[in-house]
C-alpha cells in the first residue's frame, strides 16, 4: 500500500519547520494521508491502521498549534 509508505516515511521524518510556508505544507500533507488511510480504514477495518492515523494526528496537531501561536 503506497499511501501506508508515505504515512510511515512522514512518521519518521523530522519536523523542525523553519518556516511558515513549510508548517503550512506538512500540515497539508499529513492531511491529506490521514484522510487516505480513513478510506482505506473504512474497507479494511484494520486496527494498525487506526492507529496510524492516530499517530498522524498527533504530529498534525503539534503543527496546526505552532501555525496559530499564542492567543
Amino acid at each position: 500500500m503506497e499511501i501506508i509508505d508515505k504515512a510511515l516515511e512522514f512518521e519518521q521524518r523530522r519536523h523542525t519547520f523553519k518556516t511558515t510556508s513549510e508548517r503550512i505544507e506538512s500540515s497539508r500533507e499529513v492531511k491529506s494521508l490521514i484522510l487516505g488511510l480513513n478510506d482505506i480504514y473504512k474497507v479494511e477495518k484494520d486496527p494498525e491502521i487506526m492507529d496510524l492515523m492516530k499517530r498522524l494526528t498527533v504530529i498534525k496537531q503539534k503543527i496546526e498549534k505552532r501555525l496559530k501561536g499564542r492567543p
